[in-house]
């Protein structure tokens, strides 16, 4: 039941609209519904222009994260898990617990729930696909800064 409660939260607030930029808001909504391409799409339209070099490395983590699932979604594993292999690489780079308002501590460990089957073999087309539930993007209530 606690958990059927926590499904039914909204992603991010009011505040966090107005403070971030829509691509980031507008992934998390294609994210969360499965549409890991176009989360791609939106935050890569963001990465590609004039921001600071955290939240460039903030945002290629998270597009890579996206395309990791868009992978398999489309039979792929070995290439799911080079870019899974990427964010988590981009994400201990970037060095910071919350970005963006994003526990990224808890948004990697549901990566790693989701995606660290990858890693059991030599090569991941030799394993059998579980069943996958992509982490569920939602952002602090607090607004922190970014560059």
């Amino acid at each position: 039941m606690a958990d059927a409660q926590i499904d039914e939260l909204p992603p991010y607030t009011d505040a966090h609209i107005a403070a971030y930029p829509i691509e980031y808001i507008a992934g998390i909504d294609l994210y969360n519904a499965g549409e890991f391409h176009a989360a791609h799409d939106a935050w890569e339209e963001r990465w590609m222009g004039e921001v600071g070099p955290d939240e460039k490395l903030f945002l290629q983590a998270m597009i890579q994260s996206a395309v990791a699932f868009h992978h398999l979604d489309i039979g792929r594993p070995g290439a799911s898990r080079r870019m899974y292999q990427m964010a988590k690489e981009k994400f201990a780079r970037l060095g910071h617990r919350v970005f963006m308002s994003l526990d990224l501590e808890d948004y990697q460990a549901q990566l790693d729930c989701s995606l660290s089957w990858l890693l059991a073999a030599a090569d991941p087309r030799e394993l059998k696909m579980p069943q996958i539930i992509p982490p569920k993007i939602r952002l602090l209530e607090e607004i922190d800064q970014f560059d």
